[in-house]
């Protein structure tokens, strides 16, 4: 029945997460091979916005704040380990962030979040409102529409396709087994194994991550999970290169180091569908006009579309399968944050057992 090829631990999804758990296993000199649908596949890694990010996090779970402060923290060593492994540099920074109101109605709901996620923060890393005339203070540029906003000194960006590159390039450099055009259809159990069927054949290991995804939907359902994510739509435009001016990320319009400005803001529905919208590049430059007005002379070069993948309640998912033992599943949104937890944490948990206790707040039986 375990005719095939094994591991000690096999990891489905090449994405941001479980190429991030691959790396972290193969750390600790697991044989660990990384099966991965490939580029046909609902990326959510090619539509990320890039921002490393804590103002906002924890509003529903306070242990999902502290999650993220520690991730934030061990941010500048990450970054600087997967330059050393691979010479990629990801191009972090962490000059304080800011999300930009546009109406009342905009500044009371920001201000009510803030609120709340306030008393997970600790001393040196809470997020504070900041009025227009503050704002206007700190980023001259902005236009008269925006009236107010909110800012937290430890927020920053990177560059999310090197980072998703790098990640791969590290597990290539430290031994692990990528292959790619493996979309896993069917899990199986085995006599102390379990095997991860393919088109191509089956990888067996008594130990399985599940990191794939919308794709958790179906696996998940296979291991007796409901479902736990569902897909937002997502669009991002894309400017010209433009003479640097945006020294601080915003969480809506952020610049690139080669003068590039990226455009997102309000979602689209919940849909696998991934087509292009003029209707929301509309909407994107307008708003992105009115914070910034300057931006009004800037082309569009491009635009695309990904999925996100959220949860239920916008938080990580992290649980080991309970009719399955050995069998994990891991989801976050924000997995460009949170992606040292997962090459550390995550992976010494899939590795020996060892669970951080945070991170037993983020398992399903929240959702009950």
């Amino acid at each position: 029945m375990t005719n095939g090829r094994t591991s000690d631990i096999v990891v489905i999804g090449g994405g941001l997460i479980g190429t991030a758990v691959a790396f972290g296993l193969r750390e600790r000199g697991l044989d660990t091979v990384l099966l991965d649908e490939g580029d046909v596949a609902l990326r959510a890694a090619r539509g990320n916005f890039g921002l490393v990010w804590l103002q906002s996090k924890g509003a529903g779970l306070r242990e999902y704040t502290s999650w993220t402060r520690k991730a934030v923290d061990a941010w500048p060593g990450f970054a600087s380990k997967l330059r050393d492994v691979t010479g990629i540099d990801v191009r972090y920074r962490r000059p304080g962030g800011y999300h930009l109101c546009l109406s009342d109605a905009e500044r009371d709901k920001r201000a009510a979040m803030v609120a709340r996620v306030r008393p997970g923060q600790p001393h040196d890393a809470r997020t504070v409102m900041l009025e227009r005339d503050e704002l206007k203070a700190r980023l001259p540029f902005i236009g008269p529409s925006v009236v107010g906003g909110s800012y937290n000194p430890l927020d920053g960006d990177c560059n999310s396709l090197a980072l998703f590159r790098a990640l791969h390039e590290a597990y290539s450099a430290r031994g692990g087994d990528y292959r790619p055009g493996q979309a896993v259809r069917r899990l199986l159990r085995g006599k102390g194994v379990y095997g991860a069927e393919t088109a191509e054949g089956t990888w067996w290991a008594p130990k399985v991550v599940i990191a794939a995804g919308l794709g958790l939907v179906d696996l998940g359902r296979q291991i007796g999970v409901g479902p736990v994510v569902h897909p937002q739509q997502g669009q991002i435009i894309v400017t010209e290169r433009v003479k640097p001016f945006l020294d601080v990320p915003i969480s809506q319009i952020r610049q690139t180091p080669d003068g590039t400005l990226l455009v997102g803001d309000n979602s689209g529905g919940e849909t696998y569908e991934t087509p292009t919208s003029l209707s929301v590049m509309h909407h994107l430059a307008n708003r992105a006009v009115r914070m910034i007005p300057e931006l009004s002379d800037i082309r569009i070069v491009r635009s695309w579309v990904a999925l996100r993948v959220l949860s239920k309640d916008g938080a990580p998912v992290y649980q080991e399968a309970p009719d399955w033992p050995g069998v994990f599943f891991f989801t976050a949104h924000s997995s460009v944050t949170l992606a040292p937890m997962h090459v550390t944490e995550l992976s010494r948990w899939v590795a020996d057992g060892a669970i951080d206790e945070e991170a037993r707040a983020f398992s399903t039986a929240r959702f009950s």
